[in-house]
């Protein structure tokens, strides 16, 4: 079983798909139940669910200065 990546608010992250407007860098900006990404590129912002956003995210582009 692999160990669960370890991510946090207002890390950049890379999806395996990239956005339709050609980039492949998101920002976390809201954690819970469901985590908010915001795209790097266009600036749009995604709501999905944490099992979702787990199954989908590449790896962690950047961790958020403490």
């Amino acid at each position: 079983m692999e160990a669960k990546k370890q991510f946090g608010l207002h890390d950049l992250v890379e999806m395996k798909k990239p956005h339709p407007c050609g980039t492949n860098q998101w920002k976390i900006i809201r954690m819970g139940m469901d985590i908010r990404i915001k795209c790097e590129g266009c600036q749009h912002s995604v709501l999905i669910p944490r099992k979702t956003f787990e199954k989908k995210v590449k790896k962690i582009i950047a961790k958020a200065e403490e």
